[in-house]
């Protein structure tokens, strides 16, 4: 059956096209900082949304490049100016892409400290080797001259955008939609009715993928569709 449904894929046509888009960030430091694990944790329940989402979700793209090490700045902090090792690994344990809102990843990351110091008391007051500084970013969405109205077209344009235009659509999308995908599986489904290419590209791992694996990884599994004779 597979192979019947693959040409067809390859010949059909978009009913909306993928408008391709790209996002820059400007950093701004917040006015809290915490030099402790108590003063982190009454932080996290207090800081705009904006801090959480720069912290975890806006550091995948920042840190692309890094295979090994914490996917977020709190486990970082947390295991290189704490030396809390079991905190760190609790907290980038966290999958993002579990998460459509700011306030039920705000939720999960004050639990794993709170449940942390509960455990560890000592550990709440200890001087930390350097601040943490709440950051957050504005993001300004710059619309790229890429249309994708087929598939072949979508996988060409997946080979020349920028991993900043990937990161958009793919993991900013999440937050945006309040949706567990993003922009390329909604766009594969809706408009090309292509759910199975769409839910395993929806699957590729984001905490042991570079943005480049991430492409290299969407590519693998469209093009085989778009080549079937």
């Amino acid at each position: 059956m597979a192979t019947t449904m693959q040409p067809a894929a390859k010949q059909r046509w978009a009913r909306q096209p993928f408008y391709f888009n790209s996002a820059a960030h400007l950093l701004r430091i917040g006015r809290q900082r915490a030099t402790n694990l108590n003063e982190l944790l009454e932080s996290l329940e207090t800081c705009p949304e904006d801090s959480i989402f720069q912290h975890t979700f806006q550091t995948l793209q920042e840190h692309h490049f890094i295979r090994e090490g914490f996917s977020n700045d709190f486990a970082h902090w947390a295991f290189a100016a704490c030396n809390e090792v079991g905190l760190a690994e609790r907290l980038s344990s966290i999958d993002v892409r579990e998460y459509t809102s700011i306030k039920a990843l705000r939720d999960r990351i004050v639990g794993i400290v709170e449940g942390y110091l509960k455990k560890n008391p000592r550990s709440g007051d200890r001087a930390a080797l350097e601040p943490f500084y709440f950051c957050a970013s504005d993001t300004v969405v710059i619309p790229l001259p890429v249309v994708a109205r087929n598939l072949q077209e979508f996988i060409e344009a997946i080979q020349k955008v920028s991993i900043h235009s990937v990161h958009y659509h793919f993991l900013e999308a999440r937050l945006r939609l309040k949706l567990n995908s993003n922009d390329f599986s909604m766009w594969l489904e809706e408009e090309l009715d292509l759910g199975a290419l769409a839910g395993k590209i929806n699957q590729i791992d984001i905490y042991t993928s570079t943005l480049q694996d991430v492409r290299r990884a969407i590519l693998r599994i469209l093009q085989p569709a778009a080549m079937a004779a």
